[in-house]
């Protein structure tokens, strides 16, 4: 039997995608207020969780499922090249699950609720019969829960050894939901190709024009919410940093809707830091506040029956 080498492992496992769910989870450690101190070992565990173990999995089931389209798109790539022989792909993603999964159930019931849902987000993207991918709403909304908001939640579980706050909850969903703009200009590289092969990806279904407007709507409105609340919870020198933030992101918008297939890698490098920069203050904004109970009782109204 041929064995793939390591390094044609961590190729299918891709760590370059591996940061943005460490840097949620390092948003929900920090928006816990709990401080590290002794939970040193929790927090690199969660790190490894979110990184290395669940989104490597995500990556590994996509390229097994989507080896066919890589031969002709991507070639190169560990599974249609040849270096990752046999069903190697496929083993690697199960054992990657389990693995997750373990790591997991050391981290608590919220955490390996999360793990759960997680992959089988992962799973479902990729995947037959759901095959998110298919769909930019949808597969948008996965990705962009597994790599933001999930992580979040779990690093601030990690940290209270508990459910978090009602208010990371909030954090943790809209800058998930402006991840999904984001997923949509990751997408402007491969119209053409989703075109042919049937993903109807957003630039692929609106056109890229539409598609760009709806992202930068998407990225901007929930970081609108976010200073909102962030002024309703007494933090107006936070809540200044974010809309200062967002004021410079909308400069560099209107830029990207000029030519924004050429610019979507521009702006992911300028625009997309700093949203993320700005869900660390965020976080840093939550982990110095005080509890909120009228919120979290407020919260917990909407979503009991």
């Amino acid at each position: 039997m041929a064995y793939p080498r390591p390094a044609t492992v961590l190729e299918l496992l891709k760590p370059i995608t591996w940061f943005p769910p460490m840097w949620a989870f390092g948003c929900g450690v920090v928006s816990s207020g709990v401080s590290a101190e002794g939970r040193w070992p929790f927090v690199v565990a969660g790190v490894l969780l979110a990184g290395p173990l669940v989104c490597a999995t995500s990556q590994a089931v996509n390229d097994w499922f989507d080896r066919e389209v890589d031969a002709i798109n991507e070639p190169h790539r560990p599974i249609p090249s040849g270096r990752m022989p046999g069903r190697w792909g496929l083993y690697i993603a199960i054992a990657w699950t389990l693995l997750s999964l373990f790591a997991a159930a050391s981290l608590g019931t919220f955490v390996l609720g999360a793990a759960v849902l997680g992959l089988a987000l992962a799973w479902a993207y990729s995947a037959p019969p759901f095959r998110l991918k298919r769909n930019g709403w949808w597969g948008n909304t996965a990705v962009a829960a597994c790599y933001e908001g999930l992580p979040w939640l779990t690093g601030a579980a990690v940290m209270a050894a508990a459910n978090p706050d009602a208010r990371v909850f909030a954090l943790a969903g809209l800058y998930s939901l402006g991840a999904h703009g984001i997923m949509t200009l990751n997408d402007f590289k491969s119209v053409e190709g989703d075109r042919r092969i049937g993903i109807a990806s957003l630039p692929a279904s609106l056109g890229v024009d539409r598609a760009a407007k709806l992202a930068c709507a998407v990225m901007a409105v929930p970081q609108v919410a976010v200073v909102g609340l962030l002024l309703a919870w007494g933090l107006p020198l936070y809540a200044g940093i974010i809309a200062l933030s967002l004021a410079v992101q909308l400069v560099l918008m209107a830029r990207l809707l000029k030519r924004p297939r050429e610019l979507a890698p521009w702006y992911n490098g300028t625009g997309v830091t700093l949203y993320v920069l700005g869900m660390l203050a965020s976080a840093i904004a939550l982990g110095h506040a005080t509890p909120d109970p009228e919120f979290a009782a407020a919260l917990a109204n909407l979503v009991t029956p």
